[in-house]
């Protein structure tokens, strides 16, 4: 085993962990809030995120919200602000990277930093870096971050979740046996539900009894994932901080709920057309294009109808698509039929270049409306998604996924100031405008 070493830290891996994190940024944003008992999710009818002082009371993610107030009356649910959460998100991978550039983007709220070689760069050992980086989170944000330092990014994993809010650990591996003898099996990153019983038929509960597991019998007994997660909880790194992001897509799917259901024709459509930009608006993004869609529309009752549809050329421009779906939509939709939900996928995505030219010209007229859609994006950058926006997606821009009291929108949606932008509305620098 690893342990021995007297280099505790062979690489200096560290996991940043946001508390609550969608909750913790309405908090942020309006300090009325702090203290009080906060949950988002109310545009889903579930709970998206809640403080932890909900969470003492027995709320959890994904609980309807009917069952959450019954649990907390006096809680305070608001609608789920995704863009303000991207941008509190882009601002923590900011501040990781004043002390290191090797930065994984793991999820919205947690990023992954490799602090290895930097102890003279940044004038301090690795653990008053850590240290140093979440009070700069803390402070700047005005979000609290549980981290784990370690040598591995499992063991780092470990170290993040052991205290929980605005926790700090470090996990030598001197002292790595001391943590592994408290974490079952089940708490394992990597390990689900199934493996920790699998494991725990041999005898297996807590991360240091699988250590202790000599090498012939992990190797036979186990996949390559749980092997390499096997060597990372002895200290030996497998899996590297990777700073490389997504380069690109195999397909890009689309969905929206919307309440209440509707046997209205022009609505539904219009939902199915504002997803269809949506998926248009990422496609162009990653420069891809698809040259077959499959869209689907969902009862009340959930049943799902659609069709697979093969386009007459790859493409990137909603019109196109739409072109298409407006002759099969009508063999799909059933009068009377209540639905909730509509949806698209972008298939079998290539990159986006200009095409051969077609009998009918059909070609010419995408790459003319392509050049539309780049002053299009500008526009959305600029001012914020959907300034811009197609008439067949006027009713669900008019009125939302939701109606009555799932249909409020986030506070710094509204009243805006004469030529302010709701992303402008947020009180923390946008990227770009800091330094």
């Amino acid at each position: 085993m690893t342990w021995g070493r007297s280099l505790s830290f062979p690489r200096a891996i560290i996991h940043i962990d946001g508390d609550s994190f969608f909750a913790s940024c309405e908090i942020a944003k309006d300090p009325k809030l702090k203290g009080k008992p906060v949950i988002t999710g109310k545009e889903r009818g579930i709970v998206s995120s809640c403080t932890y002082d909900v969470k003492k009371r027995g709320v959890q993610r994904g609980m309807e919200l009917g069952e959450a107030r019954k649990i907390c009356p006096d809680a305070i649910i608001l609608p789920s602000d995704y863009e303000t959460y991207s941008l509190f998100s882009e601002r923590m991978y900011e501040i990781v990277r004043r002390y290191t550039p090797t930065v994984e983007e793991y999820s919205i709220d947690e990023c992954f930093a490799d602090l290895t070689g930097l102890r003279r760069v940044n004038k301090m050992n690795y653990r008053d870096m850590a240290h140093s980086i979440k009070l700069e989170l803390a402070v700047e944000l005005g979000i609290t971050f549980s981290v784990g330092l370690s040598a591995t990014k499992v063991l780092a994993k470990i170290g993040s979740k052991w205290k929980k809010p605005d926790g700090f650990t470090s996990i030598p591996l001197k002292d790595a046996h001391k943590f592994l003898v408290k974490t079952p099996t089940g708490n394992i990153w990597g390990i689900g539900p199934n493996t920790a019983a699998y494991l725990k038929k041999y005898g297996i509960q807590t991360a240091l009894d699988f250590v202790k597991k000599e090498e012939a019998w992990v190797t036979s007994m186990l996949s390559k994932p749980f092997i390499e997660t096997w060597n990372e909880l002895r200290g030996e790194a497998v899996y590297e901080v990777t700073t490389k992001g997504r380069e690109s897509y195999q397909s890009i799917q689309k969905t929206k709920t919307f309440t209440p259901p509707s046997r209205d024709q022009k609505f539904v459509f219009s939902q199915l057309s504002k997803n269809i930009e949506n998926a248009c608006i990422k496609a162009r993004r990653w420069n891809v294009a698809a040259p077959a869609v499959f869209f689907f529309l969902k009862t009340q009752d959930f049943r799902y109808q659609g069709f697979e549809i093969k386009l007459s050329h790859p493409t990137n421009v909603p019109q196109d698509i739409l072109r298409v779906v407006t002759g099969y939509f009508p063999k799909v939709f059933k009068n009377g039929e209540l639905y909730r939900a509509t949806g698209v996928t972008l298939m079998k995505l290539q990159k986006s270049t200009s095409a051969q030219l077609d009998l009918f010209g059909n070609v010419v007229a995408t790459e003319g409306l392509r050049q539309v859609f780049e002053s299009v994006d500008d526009l959305s950058r600029r001012y914020g998604k959907h300034v811009v926006f197609l008439g067949s997606s006027f009713e669900a821009m008019r009125f939302g996924a939701h109606l009555g009291e799932r249909g409020d929108m986030p506070e710094r949606t509204r009243q805006l100031f004469k030529g302010e932008t709701a992303r402008r509305r947020l009180a923390i620098p946008m990227l770009g405008e800091v330094n």
